[in-house]
């Protein structure tokens, strides 16, 4: 649904014209995975599939917002936030509103349509977007009628997160809202989990990243998530570091027999993922992209073999794409046990790839994959209708 159909959604629903258009993007991690709670280094892309709000401000405190993808309206008034039952949309937006308040900012309400393009519970962070395009919603319809808000970038991006962590009741990290907000087209951002610092790194041309959904739940994500961070916790505190992101690899190999099996080949995971990760960037730099995808490939087969969050569904999307000519590296991405995997290949190769997923994983898995094409595109923004 594109922003011409949606201004006449909202002709239809409020009897009115709007006034903004506010947007903002899911993401793919392109390599990093399960670093991020090591204090590690992560390398999202913002892909070319938005959350959209077509809105006009309002002369209360109210907020109204119609969904068209399912076709209810969630309203609140801005004085008392209260959380809609769990799982409900709009409790994302509710808690955008609700910390940016907190935030001290005088928030005026507004009336919108909103439209999700981002897959949801696929893995593409549907939920950054949702937050950070109402961010920029509330940014564009003012305070109180004055100016838009002076509102973007990092601290956006840490906002959001409050919303999903505080509000929504979701302890995420910090990746999914900084790529939506700040992320910029034909660039990947590497990110420090640390000190939040961030760098725009550009990807190469003439190659796709191609996303595919395995259709898989990801039913075991939570409860290994929360293990797998104990691991790493104990592994960290072994070899007597605050995390694992301060554990050398030349470290790591001269001490690893101070760790239980398991343990290591945990915090093995981890700490070379988190030398893959400044690999990658440095081998971006260079236009490496066959280094690149050894990269990639270096990283699935870890967290297959030693970090054990990987699935048959998301094995045999990265075997298909490695027996495709023109595919530099392939692997899984995000917490695994069922979500998406991911494909860096040449564009002239990019739809015989999605033709051998379509063919040869429903006869492995059972299942009908999703196959979405996706470039590095810009982070959320808003501009006046």
């Amino acid at each position: 649904m594109n922003v011409t159909e949606l201004v006449a959604h909202f002709e239809q629903a409020f009897g009115r014209q709007p006034a903004f258009v506010a947007r903002a993007p899911g993401r793919v991690n392109l390599i990093g995975e399960h670093t991020d709670y090591n204090d590690g280094f992560v390398l999202p892309m913002a892909i070319d599939r938005d959350v959209t709000i077509v809105g006009a401000p309002r002369d209360d405190r109210v907020v109204r917002l119609r969904s068209a993808n399912f076709g209810d309206e969630a309203g609140f008034a801005l004085e008392r936030i209260e959380k809609a039952h769990d799982g409900a949309w709009s409790n994302y937006a509710r808690g955008v509103a609700h910390v940016l308040q907190q935030a001290g900012f005088a928030l005026r309400g507004f009336d919108g349509v909103i439209y999700g393009e981002v897959p949801i519970g696929s893995g593409l962070s549907s939920s950054a977007a949702i937050e950070m395009a109402t961010l920029m919603a509330f940014t564009a319809a003012g305070a109180d009628g004055s100016a838009p808000l002076a509102l973007a970038g990092a601290q956006a991006a840490r906002l959001a997160q409050r919303a999903e962590n505080e509000f929504v009741g979701v302890n995420c990290g910090i990746m999914d809202q900084f790529i939506s907000s700040l992320g910029k087209a034909g660039h990947a951002l590497f990110i420090d989990c640390r000190s939040l610092a961030y760098e725009l790194t550009p990807m190469p041309r003439g190659v796709t990243v191609l996303v595919v959904d395995t259709s898989a739940p990801r039913s075991l994500a939570a409860s290994a998530y929360n293990e797998r961070r104990a691991q790493c916790e104990q592994a960290a505190r072994t070899l007597g570091a605050p995390a694992l992101r301060d554990v050398s690899v030349e470290t790591f190999e001269q001490r690893r027999s101070e760790l239980p099996d398991l343990i290591a080949r945990r915090a093995a995971h981890v700490i070379y993922e988190n030398q893959r990760v400044l690999d990658a960037v440095a081998a971006l730099r260079a236009n490496d992209v066959a280094m690149f995808g050894r990269l990639m490939n270096q990283s699935h087969d870890s967290l297959r073999d030693w970090y054990e969050v990987s699935s048959k569904e998301l094995d045999a999307v990265v075997e298909i794409a490695r027996g495709v000519p023109g595919v530099y590296g392939a692997r899984m991405t995000g917490a695994g046990f069922g979500g998406c995997a991911i494909a860096l290949v040449d564009d002239a190769q990019a739809g015989a790839l999605a033709q051998a997923i379509a063919c040869d994983y429903p006869r492995r898995t059972g299942r009908e994959p999703k196959v979405y094409a996706c470039v590095a595109s810009d982070g959320a923004s808003w501009s006046t209708l």
